[in-house]
């Protein structure tokens, strides 16, 4: 299959496209580039979910710092190397600490771990953290930090503003601050929601497009899923467009888009996110990896924090410990013929 680039006008058709024979074209186009770039390994991200706290107000997440009803919790420094040295006992290769814009989550205690993390394994160390300060992004750096994740979410400013409003004094460029990432030696990672009210499909074609332009090293894109108690939710902000160039938050477009980003950026890790296992409990993860993705991010948090960590209702694998995720996920890659990656699972940059 002769690789053609595509263009901005090729995604919005895809986008589009209802035809399943058509789209059984763009899937196995996807899979291919997937092969070719990426090869048959599907490598394994530990994620720990180290606090819920947030100081964002995002009208889509069920952890902005408006939601009342949640018990919020941080885990603790030796909860979280426990977690690290699970990842090892598991076979992963790659440590995620995720968790919203937590200030009470100081940059030297977190310094600290990063050090100890990588003084005890092997491990990759992986930080979304949110908008953090520079000097706390050069300081984890320092310490070992390899990766960071910052999803930019929309590329139309007037909608970002809208779900993502600014602190007060703090204009958000998460283009800018993925920049800065790139320039202090992080390996970057970005990525959008499919399906945001008010995300058209030249939108979302944009964004796309996009990620063509920006080298990333990780692409993870999922669904919107709607949380009862955050303002997008509750259906409170209102948004002029046309109700037919409203992009569907369904699991068919996000398999779109997870195969046209893979089109647009051959090179890069991309997830089989656990928003469309929640989605889709039977089979999500499996069809991502078979339509694009090459990553997936079984669960290390410890159960009692997992409920806790809800930014939207139902997420997939909730209750399952490290070790029931580890073996299931394992079982779901043996069943489409894939393979577990082993090491840390790099992005390796093709020549252009």
């Amino acid at each position: 299959m002769v690789m053609e680039p595509i263009t901005l006008q090729d995604i919005e058709h895809w986008l589009r496209e209802t035809d399943e024979k058509a789209l059984e074209m763009l899937w196995a186009r996807a899979d291919e580039v997937r092969q070719a770039a990426v090869g048959h390994e599907v490598h394994l991200r530990g994620l720990i979910e180290i606090s819920n706290y947030c100081v964002r107000r995002c009208a889509y997440c069920g952890l902005a710092a408006g939601n009342r009803t949640i018990e919020r919790y941080r885990m603790t420094r030796e909860e979280i190397l426990e977690c690290a040295l699970k990842a090892v006992r598991l076979g992963y290769g790659t440590v995620v600490m995720q968790g919203g814009e937590d200030y009470g989550i100081e940059a030297d205690w977190l310094a600290d771990i990063i050090v100890e993390i990588k003084k005890q394994t092997p491990l990759a160390v992986t930080l979304s953290l949110g908008e953090r300060p520079d000097e706390e992004l050069k300081l984890w750096k320092r310490a070992g930090a390899d990766r960071y994740l910052l999803r930019f979410e929309t590329s139309d400013p007037h909608l970002y503003e809208l779900i993502h409003p600014s602190l007060p004094g703090k204009k958000s460029d998460r283009f800018e601050i993925l920049r800065r990432l790139q320039q202090l030696g992080y390996e970057a990672g970005s990525g959008v929601m499919i399906g945001i009210p008010g995300q058209t499909y030249a939108t979302l074609a944009r964004d796309i497009h996009i990620f063509s332009s920006m080298d990333l090293d990780m692409i993870g894109v999922g669904p919107f899923i709607p949380s009862p108690n955050t303002p997008l939710g509750r259906g409170e902000i209102q948004f002029d467009i046309d109700p037919s160039e409203q992009v569907p938050n369904t699991e068919m477009m996000t398999y779109k888009t997870v195969a046209l980003t893979r089109l647009v950026r051959p090179d890069a890790n991309i997830p089989s996110t656990t928003a469309l296992a929640t989605i889709n409990k039977e089979s999500g993860r499996e069809f991502g990896l078979m339509r694009g993705a090459n990553v997936v991010m079984p669960n290390l948090t410890p159960v009692q924090y997992r409920e806790k960590y809800e930014i939207y209702p139902g997420k997939a694998c909730i209750n399952e410990t490290a070790e029931q995720c580890s073996g299931c996920l394992r079982g779901r890659i043996a069943s489409i013929g894939r393979t577990v990656g082993t090491g840390q699972g790099g992005r390796v940059k093709r020549p252009t």
